[in-house]
Formats: C-alpha cells, sequence, structure tokens
C-alpha cells in the first residue's frame, strides 16, 4: 500500500513560528518516522490522520486522495479509515473494556457503544488476551493492558493503516520490551500497514523497514539506515 505525503504547515503562537515539512514516498508495511521530542513528528502523525489540516500539498494513501489543497480535498478522520493510537491511549474512563472495544464500531458520541457482546469485539478481547479484564475499567488496569485496549479499539473498525504516536513511552522498560514483541507479532499476522513516530532507537530496531528522520519540523535525511541511528551517541 503505497502512502505519499508532500506538505507544508506552519503554526504560530506567541510571535514564534514552527513549519513542518514532509515529503515522501514509501511502499513499506512499517514506516518510523524518529527524532527528538519537539521536532514535529506528533504534527505529521495527526496531519495524516485528518486532525490538523496543511496549508499546501497533498497526502494519498493506496491511490485515495485524502488531503489535496489545490482539489480542495480535505476528509474528515472517519472516512480516512485510519486507526491512531494516541500516546496515552485515550480510553474512555467511563467505560469499561468491552465498551472501549465497542465504541470503535459505532457512530461515536450519537451512537453509544451497546453491542458490547458484537461477534467483532469477542474476537479482538480473545486475540489480545483481555477476556480476564473485559468488565474493567480503564484505572483498574495494568499499562500493557491500557495498551492492547486501545489497539483492539483502533483494529475493530478494520482501518487500511495504523498510526502509534510514540505507543511505548508510557511503558517501564521491562513492558516495553514486551510490547514491542507483542506489537510485532501482531502486525506481521494481520499484514496491516503501519507508521510509527518515536524517540527512541529501540523502536527503531523493532519496526524501522523504512526509516525517515526528521529534525525541527523537517525530513533531513530518507536515507538513514537503522543501523546508523543505533550507533548514534
Amino acid at each position: 500500500m503505497t502512502l505519499k505525503v508532500d506538505l507544508r504547515k506552519t503554526l504560530a503562537a506567541a510571535g514564534r513560528h514552527f513549519t513542518l515539512e514532509a515529503n515522501f514516498t514509501s511502499d513499506s508495511q512499517r514506516i518510523v518516522i524518529y527524532g527528538e521530542s519537539g521536532a514535529g513528528k506528533s504534527m505529521l502523525l495527526k496531519a495524516l490522520a485528518g486532525l490538523l489540516t496543511p496549508d499546501q500539498g497533498r497526502i494519498e494513501l493506496a491511490g485515495r486522495c485524502l488531503y489535496g489543497h489545490a482539489e480542495r480535498i480535505n476528509l474528515a478522520p472517519q472516512q480516512r479509515q485510519l486507526a491512531y493510537l494516541f500516546q496515552d491511549y485515550a480510553l474512555f474512563p467511563h467505560l469499561n473494556v468491552r465498551q472501549n472495544i465497542a465504541f470503535g464500531l459505532q457512530g461515536g458520541w450519537r451512537n453509544p457503544p451497546r453491542d458490547v457482546a458484537h461477534e467483532t469485539v469477542r474476537h479482538w478481547l480473545d486475540r489480545l488476551e483481555l477476556d480476564g479484564v473485559a468488565g474493567q475499567m480503564p484505572d483498574q488496569l495494568s499499562g500493557g493492558q491500557r495498551q492492547r485496549v486501545a489497539l483492539a479499539r483502533a483494529l475493530a473498525a478494520a482501518p487500511r493503516a495504523l498510526l502509534l504516536d510514540e505507543p511505548f513511552a508510557a511503558l517501564d522498560p521491562a513492558l516495553r520490551q514486551r510490547m514491542r514483541a507483542e506489537l510485532d507479532k501482531l502486525q506481521r499476522q494481520l499484514g496491516i500497514p503501519m507508521l510509527l513516530i518515536t524517540h527512541d532507537k529501540d523502536d527503531v530496531a523493532a519496526f524501522g523497514d523504512h526509516l525517515l528522520r526528521m529534525q525541527q519540523g523537517r525530513l533531513i535525511d530518507t536515507r538513514k539506515t537503522v543501523q546508523g541511528v543505533m550507533h548514534e551517541r
């Protein structure tokens, strides 16, 4: 599935300006955008998801235009069919695990998740080993369980691709390693394309099939190798 990105976005606040510029094409099933905090990685991810509108440019996935300034195309997030996994997972605190997963099958707040026995919900509860905590609330879960619930909710809607914002940053080092292995296995089994942003070299080593380096809002090196990143000080 080919992703083509060519966009520009400038944000201004308190007399300061930050400009995001991204131009790349990838056929990889695993794209990693690597850079320090404040480099603009989350801005790019939000632009892909439809949560941030570029000033100009074009975003195309598998031949379908998601955003085109010249054509005046700007699909809403739900129309893009992209799953977005937030860094803090953004689970609904008043919904239990089943209801959080079911939310991905509903029409949002106007159609709250009533059908918690839906076959798809049962599938993801079993697939991500969440049956035992299906009735629990998010604050009763471990960090790894919360991440699996967020993944299940995202995948329940059968997205065309998965966008991950620093997915392991909130976990302790030991759990981080385990969840990388779980995501690695799940992505390979499902064959779903994913784009992951990170400042962690271990994420690069695990998922960097196509590595893009971002600095101060710009992709400065699209040829950076995983080995090169791992040897940086």
